[in-house]
């Protein structure tokens, strides 16, 4: 298994935890409980961060191009609407 791979399968995994932690949060009545999972999400985020840098330091991930004004301004006024 090559570099690349290993990062993009460690980021579809740190993806997956943060939506399982994105469930587990809101479902949580004990406050410990909560604020100890919100600290891992933190942390979990913080990984995918240290990881998406690496990515794009080495070519592996190259973002899409930036929006324009109008499309921003148009998907602005279409969530205000909703």
């Amino acid at each position: 298994m090559n570099e690349k791979v290993m990062v993009a399968d460690t980021l579809a995994g740190i993806n997956g935890e943060l939506t399982r932690y994105g469930e587990m949060i809101p479902q949580t009545e004990n406050p410990q409980l909560k604020q100890t999972l919100k600290q891992m999400r933190n942390q979990c985020e913080m990984s995918q961060e240290e990881i998406y840098q690496i990515a794009r330091a080495r070519g592996y991930y190259v973002p899409a191009a930036q929006a324009a004004r109008e499309e921003v301004d148009h998907v602005r006024s279409v969530l205000e609407r909703g």
